[in-house]
């Protein structure tokens, strides 16, 4: 078996496994040497596959991995190009550097496309200043249910704290907006990224509320999520 095909083999068991799954076990599927076994993980690991384990105590795969198809079309792989291109006009960094990894691995496959430019413009980097919260901290606040502490300041620049629940972020044209249940107002707040100046962790938690409250801020803004302007509402 070509060392291609049993990689992917390798990812494919582990995807599907409910327990850990040994070196010996792998091994003795693919009909390779334990060793060998040992060194596809290694390789898959440096690939950045989220396989976690050890020699001795088996392997197992983080929910939420699936392989991307490589079968694109030639408008499947435009369309993500021009998609992750776009990804400049959100301001965050992090997702920037995400997708130039992507664009990377669809390059090696498809070769470049030079002749797709995307003009920039759009909503301010997260990189631009010292004091400019990361759009990435509030992303992993909103996975993890972590309570925030905000320092904001309104379009009038007044200047408030609030203790907030992170829910969603909106990506628009020229700004990026956190809906969050707002400890202060007892009710959902929108504040732009570029108006939140302190960013912190409570080290509190809302663990297991952050889906009802999304769901319930979808039902009551679903009307108006498409006509959120460009300023807080906080």
């Amino acid at each position: 078996m070509p060392r291609s095909s049993r990689l992917f083999e390798i990812i494919q068991i582990l995807r599907t496994a409910e327990r850990p799954v040994t070196a010996a076990e792998l091994s003795d599927a693919l009909e390779v040497s334990v060793r060998t076994i040992y060194r596809d993980i290694v390789a898959l690991q440096g690939m950045r596959t989220p396989i976690e384990g050890e020699a001795g105590m088996g392997y197992l795969m983080r929910k939420g991995y699936d392989l991307p198809p490589l079968n694109f079309d030639t408008d499947e792989v435009e369309a993500l190009r021009v998609a992750f291109a776009m990804l400049a006009r959100t301001g965050d960094s992090a997702l920037q550097r995400a997708a130039q990894r992507v664009c990377g691995k669809i390059d090696a496959l498809h070769g470049p496309a030079d002749w797709l430019e995307i003009v920039p413009w759009g909503a301010p980097s997260d990189d631009s200043a010292p004091d400019c919260v990361s759009k990435a901290t509030l992303r992993s606040a909103i996975r993890e249910e972590a309570k925030l502490e905000l320092l904001y300041r309104d379009e009038q620049d007044v200047e408030t704290r609030r203790i907030v629940r992170p829910l969603v972020l909106i990506y628009h044209l020229n700004c990026v907006m956190l809906a969050a249940w707002c400890e202060a107002r007892a009710s959902f707040r929108h504040f732009r990224a570029d108006r939140i100046w302190e960013c912190t962790l409570t080290g509190t938690d809302f663990k297991g509320e952050g889906e009802v409250l999304r769901r319930i801020w979808r039902e009551q803004y679903e009307a108006e999520e498409s006509n959120v302007g460009a300023t807080g509402t906080g």
